[in-house]
This record gives C-alpha cells, sequence and structure tokens, in this order.
C-alpha cells in the first residue's frame, strides 16, 4: 500500500485503487501519523491533535475506536494492510519508505539528485522529485496546528527543488524555456532572490536584456515596499554583470 501527502491526503493498494478512509478524524489520525515519517507516536501526542488539546472523555479509548476505523480502512482495501499500523511501546507507528509514501520518496530523489555531478542526472532526479507533488503538502488538513510546521518544511523542499531544478536546466541550456516559466513562478514567489537570479539569467541568454533588468527592479522595489531591504550582493553584482553585459553571462556550451 502506498500513500500520498503531496496534495490531498491519499492512499492506494498495490495495484492503484484509491483506499477509501472513512470520517475526518480517522483521515487525521493517517496525516498525523504519516507526518511522523514511520517514527512511533506517543498517544498522548495523537490524542492532543486529533482533538487540539480538548479530548473527549474516555481520550484513550476514543484514540483506539479512531486506531481500530483506520485499520479496518486498511484491511478492507488490501488484505494484511491492518499489519502497517502498529502498536509500539512508544505509541502507534505506521510502517512506511521511500516505496510506499511520497513525501519520503520526495526527499530521497532530492538526496540523489544533490549527490550527482552529472547535471543530466541531477535534472532527471529533480524533475522525478517535483512530479510527486499532486498540489500543496496536505492540502485538506492545511489549517490543523499540528501540521503547520511540517506543510512549511515540505513547502520550502519543494521551492529549493524547483529553483535547484531551474539552475540545472540553466546549465544544460534551457534558458529560452525558462525565461517564461519562472515568470510565472515568481508571480507566487516574487522575493526568493535564487529564483529572481536564475530568471535574470534565463532572460539575458534568451536575448532579454532589458526583461533580465526589469526582473531586478521589480524584485528591489518589492523588497524596498513590504521589507524595507535592498537586494542581496550577489544579486546586485549579477545587475551590474547585466548592465555591462559581462561575457561571463553568456550561455555555456552544454555538457
Amino acid at each position: 500500500m502506498r500513500f500520498g501527502v503531496l496534495g490531498p491526503l491519499t492512499a492506494w493498494t498495490a495495484d492503484d485503487h484509491p483506499v477509501t478512509i472513512p470520517g475526518l478524524k480517522v483521515r487525521a489520525l493517517l496525516a498525523d501519523l504519516l507526518a511522523h515519517d514511520g517514527r512511533p507516536v506517543p498517544a498522548d501526542r495523537l490524542i492532543d491533535d486529533l482533538w487540539s488539546g480538548d479530548p473527549p472523555g474516555n481520550a484513550t479509548g476514543a484514540l483506539s475506536a479512531k486506531i481500530s476505523q483506520l485499520r479496518r480502512a486498511l484491511e478492507d482495501a488490501q488484505p494484511g494492510a491492518r499489519a502497517l499500523l502498529a502498536a509500539h511501546p512508544a505509541g502507534y507507528r505506521l510502517h512506511i519508505d521511500t516505496a510506499t509514501a511520497d513525501h519520503l520518496r520526495f526527499t530521497d530523489l532530492l538526496t540523489q539528485a544533490r549527490t550527482t555531478t552529472d547535471p543530466r542526472a541531477k535534472a532527471a532526479r529533480l524533475a522525478d522529485a517535483l512530479a510527486l507533488w499532486r498540489g500543496p503538502a496536505y492540502a485538506d488538513f492545511r489549517d490543523e496546528p499540528f501540521l503547520r510546521p511540517v506543510i512549511a518544511r515540505l513547502e520550502e523542499q519543494h521551492l529549493t527543488a524547483r529553483e535547484e531544478h531551474a539552475e540545472t536546466r540553466l546549465a544544460l541550456g534551457e534558458h529560452t524555456q525558462l525565461a517564461d516559466e519562472l515568470t510565472e513562478l515568481l508571480r507566487e514567489h516574487p522575493l526568493r532572490e535564487r529564483l529572481r537570479a536564475t530568471h535574470m539569467r534565463a532572460l539575458y541568454r534568451s536575448g532579454r536584456q532589458s526583461e533580465a533588468l526589469d526582473s531586478y527592479h521589480h524584485l528591489r522595489d518589492h523588497l524596498a515596499t513590504e521589507l524595507g531591504l535592498d537586494p542581496g550582493a550577489g544579486l546586485t553584482r549579477l545587475h551590474h554583470a547585466i548592465l555591462t553585459q559581462d561575457p561571463a553571462l553568456d550561455a555555456p556550451t552544454p555538457p
């Protein structure tokens, strides 16, 4: 059985049929277990998360009922799957790994990408990692306080991976495609200086010098208005290099 949190919370059987997890609290329980990456979660922590600090009278019994419902849903979908949710001296544990949980697969692919020296292999690993995303992380539980730090971490990893993928593609000579793609991404994240630098380089290498300079000015204005800051030194140097048409900015021969 596989589980997905890079988008709406989803489970699939081994033959890719969606698994129905009935009940909001049971789905929240599954989300909580997945957020702990296969580590045991104490019962007290699960109770606090599921009932937001206001548990029912018999909280232990209520949690046990939700555990039983989740096991039954897994078992009904795929015989033997109830064993994935095991009681542990430290709490309850959902057995998952990089083959069965999309967020663990995502981080594993990022690690592989960052340890390869072949830019084409790196681009391929990053593309595979990004393809796992079906929407915002934990899309149907974004307002749950216990998931907010997990969601923030995953989404920062996602955006960083997109930046790394763009930089790698730029090194491979894909500046023409990137120039327009990053324009769209920067509308969502206008203050990301790393992303802005790649966008400026892609525009410049596509023969769009004035647009590259406009991209810098757009960031500078945003920073001044929203944060009272100036662009970083690296971006300022890149701006000067574009102004002076520094030959070092020319597209390298793709490997």
